[in-house]
């Protein structure tokens, strides 16, 4: 469709309301020029949405035939389908590895300890049948603990795992052991574009720092996890699908890595600097900024249009798009998300 299609009032109109993930309040569909789900794809595809995606626009699955196999099931806890014991901690929410029992103590001992499990014996028909896509909206597939660090971490524990890095006796292993995950990250890729082809793209996940820094080097991150990366998302391109990193920590100076890895978006956590990420790196990769901030307890509604206006100006750009960090969500009222829709429809149309 025509991007220079003027904006009309009417787009606002909300045509349908669609339930909201993992409990949260149902959102909105409107009378958008194309669906959230085309826009979404003219944003990554062609660098162009028509207007700045709202979150509500996008989801993520898990269907449970992943997360209890692969993932960190849920408060019940899961035995993964390497063997692995997953708890779930009620302060934070999540789970993790049960500590003290690693499934192997050096790399080296991979070939023997870690027996992938065979894919084609899952019931993906039936899984496809009970977790179904609402196509107007864009969805990812969560490849929550990835294929890499953090799956290296469920084998053995975080310190043997960040040590095992740089023991040059453990590093032939490492690249064998990446080279195997990242197969077997393709063959779930294959297996989720044939049950559930309104999958629009793969959001990966692989934690690579702390609330300061990167956990390991640049030089490991290229010899150890870029080529991986590589391998795999040149693999979910292949399928006509988008690659997106989800890496928390103070990963800013570790970008061109993702980028060189082959991912069309990240979304940093706050403690990164989001816009010089977009200044530096936001026609290579799209970033997730977090907006300049704003106090909804004394902010007017001018001031939350007047701020997804001045977010637009800087941000939102034919060629090199960006979305609203997450980190932003309960900071903005409806206002903010309106006027960032009506404003960037103009913006990208040409207009303003």
């Amino acid at each position: 469709m025509n991007r220079r299609i003027p904006f009309e009032k009417n787009e606002l109109n909300v045509t349908d309301m669609i339930p909201g993930m993992f409990g949260g309040p149902d959102s909105p569909i409107r009378n958008t020029p194309v669906t959230p789900k085309e826009n979404i794809a003219a944003m990554y595809f062609d660098k162009h949405p028509y207007w700045t995606p709202g979150a509500a626009e996008a989801g993520m699955i898990m269907p449970p035939l992943y997360n209890n196999n692969l993932g960190r099931g849920g408060p019940g806890g899961i035995r993964d389908a390497f063997g692995i014991e997953w708890e779930y901690v009620e302060q934070v929410h999540g789970s993790i590895v049960r500590p003290g029992a690693p499934l192997m103590a050096d790399v080296n001992e991979w070939k023997e300890k870690v027996i992938f499990p065979d894919i084609d014996k899952w019931d993906w028909a039936a899984a496809a049948e009970e977790n179904k896509i609402d196509t107007r909206r864009s969805f990812q597939l969560s490849f929550v603990n990835g294929f890499w660090f953090e799956r290296l971490i469920s084998f053995m524990d975080f310190l043997p795992a960040a040590m095992a890095l740089i023991d040059e006796d453990q590093i032939d292993a490492i690249r064998e052991l990446f080279e195997a995950t990242t197969e077997f990250a393709m063959k779930l890729v294959d297996k989720f574009c044939e049950y559930w082809p309104a999958i629009d793209g793969f959001n990966v996940h692989d934690d690579w720092g702390s609330q300061r820094s990167p956990f390991f080097s640049e030089e490991t991150a290229y010899d150890l996890f870029v080529p991986h990366m590589k391998t795999l998302t040149s693999h979910i391109h292949s399928k006509g699908r988008f690659a997106t990193l989800h890496s928390c920590g103070h990963n800013f100076t570790r970008v061109q890595c993702f980028i060189d890895g082959g991912f069309d978006s990240w979304e940093p956590q706050p403690m990164n600097d989001t816009h010089s990420l977009y200044e530096q790196f936001g026609d290579k990769i799209i970033i997730s900024v977090v907006p300049d901030a704003i106090d909804p307890a004394t902010a007017s509604e001018n001031d939350m249009r007047q701020a997804a206006r001045d977010f637009v100006d800087r941000f939102c750009k034919p060629g090199k798009p960006s979305t609203v960090n997450y980190a932003a969500r309960e900071m903005f009222s409806d206002a903010f998300f309106e006027e960032l829709y009506v404003y960037s429809r103009k913006r990208y149309a040409g207009y303003v």
